[in-house]
């Protein structure tokens, strides 16, 4: 049965929590909450499964305002549940157009609070990246978010990148910046997001990606340059790979 055409939100998100504990199982949740190492409750819901009721929830309110996203956004969140907080990602990257800079700020609120990739890499790549791409002044914000105390957030700034970088075009001279204050990072996060990064640029551009990783190979983590290397051709894989050993010393 539809949604009333009238939004009301406390009584939409009793409906949204119901779909979701339907489709979940509690060995999935159990399964799930252990692989995330995660404090939330867990239903059990697939990525998929959760996915489709965002998409329901749109198709039946095609007319839900600023206000009203931003709200339901706001109650869904408010729960300690894996799949409601995980709808609400996939609810704004679905609306993403309806946001403005100022929501910037929700944006980034819901980045710190979420304490794991499943959240934060949908926020950041299908939320943040859209609406950097929409509002170039927010592009001062991910020069804040790159040098953030909270690796999530240095994450975030490099994976806001991501998507039009991927497709050939977006900004490789920021993501330089940011990832090259970032090859000594210690967190395995921000090292796994630097070689994502580069290995979807390189499927596109891997002479620019080449260019871009041989002069810093030595510096450059196993971590990061294991994925970064996937899309090169050969020769540039064994040139990258080989500027990160040191050179042998002569035999005595």
């Amino acid at each position: 049965m539809p949604y009333d055409p009238v939004v009301d939100v406390a009584k939409l998100v009793e409906q949204i929590d119901g779909e979701l504990r339907s489709l979940g199982s509690p060995e999935r949740a159990e399964h799930e909450r252990a692989y995330l190492k995660s404090e939330l409750e867990h239903y059990g819901a697939s990525v998929p499964a959760i996915r489709g009721v965002a998409k329901k929830v749109l198709s039946r309110h095609p007319a839900l305002a600023h206000d009203e996203l931003v709200a339901l956004v706001g109650a869904l969140w408010m729960s300690p549940v894996h799949e409601r907080r995980m709808l609400t990602s996939e609810l704004l990257a679905l609306d993403v157009d309806v946001l403005e800079p100022a929501d910037v700020g929700l944006v980034e609120d819901l980045l710190r609070d979420s304490g794991t990739w499943a959240l934060v890499d949908g926020l950041a790549a299908s939320v943040m990246g859209p609406l950097t791409e929409r509002c170039a002044e927010l592009g001062s914000v991910l020069d804040r978010w790159a040098a953030d105390a909270d690796f999530w957030i240095r994450r975030s700034a490099l994976l806001a990148l991501l998507v039009p970088l991927r497709s050939g075009g977006g900004d490789f001279e920021r993501f330089s910046r940011y990832a090259e204050q970032m090859l000594d990072d210690k967190e395995v996060f921000v090292r796994k997001a630097i070689g994502w990064v580069l290995r979807d640029t390189a499927k596109k551009r891997p002479d620019l990606v080449y260019r871009w990783l041989l002069p810093r190979a030595p510096r450059i983590s196993s971590i990061t340059i294991r994925e970064a290397v996937k899309p090169l051709s050969v020769p540039q894989r064994a040139a990258v790979l080989a500027a990160r050993r040191p050179p042998r010393l002569p035999a005595m």
